[in-house]
């Protein structure tokens, strides 16, 4: 008799610990939104003039960590904070792009229908981690850039770099697989 009450609550609570997971899920969880959670900028962000970020970079081109200064919608500076940073910052400077050429490499992707193009966004719209692959069938063509302690500097306007329809034609015309390539 104690077997078969035993067997009974173990089926019981199994039933139980395996409806949990559906309930909760149901329920929903928090609704609280990290800067990671948001898929769209926030409407209106505009890359301003000057700022700087950290940005972390692994592509075929461009991979490291790096802390990157832009004035006038210029990179003036390239910091790499490791080995593999340092060395692709003293000798491809020119590689570290601004986050309006990150925001326009993700518009190109999505136009051309890359097989993944996705963003996220902080609370005030600038990115903060852009994921690229044109071809998932392809190898070496996959992006990922993570972009954190982004400081817009004070006082400055922002500019109109945000990606146009104009720089989306003129960009469809780059071989396709040299969406890393500034």
């Amino acid at each position: 008799m104690t077997a078969g009450r035993s067997r009974v609550r173990f089926v019981a609570t199994a039933a139980l610990l395996g409806a949990l997971p559906l309930a909760t899920t149901a329920c929903g969880a928090s609704t609280a939104t990290t800067s990671a959670d948001i898929k769209e900028p926030a409407s209106g962000w505009e890359e301003p003039a000057s700022y700087s970020y950290t940005l972390t970079s692994s592509t075929q081109v461009l991979a490291g960590t790096f802390r990157v200064t832009v004035h006038d919608g210029e990179v003036t500076e390239v910091v790499g904070l490791d080995e593999d940073s340092r060395r692709q910052a003293r000798d491809l400077p020119g590689e570290v792009p601004t986050l309006g050429k990150l925001l326009k490499t993700l518009h190109r992707a999505r136009s051309e229908d890359a097989d993944t193009a996705e963003a996220q966004y902080a609370a005030d719209g600038h990115p903060v981690r852009i994921s690229l692959d044109w071809d998932k069938n392809s190898i070496d063509d996959e992006a990922l850039y993570t972009i954190s302690s982004y400081e817009p500097a004070s006082g400055q306007a922002a500019s109109s770099e945000s990606p146009s329809r104009a720089d989306d034609a003129a960009l469809r015309t780059l071989p396709r697989g040299a969406g890393h390539r500034w």
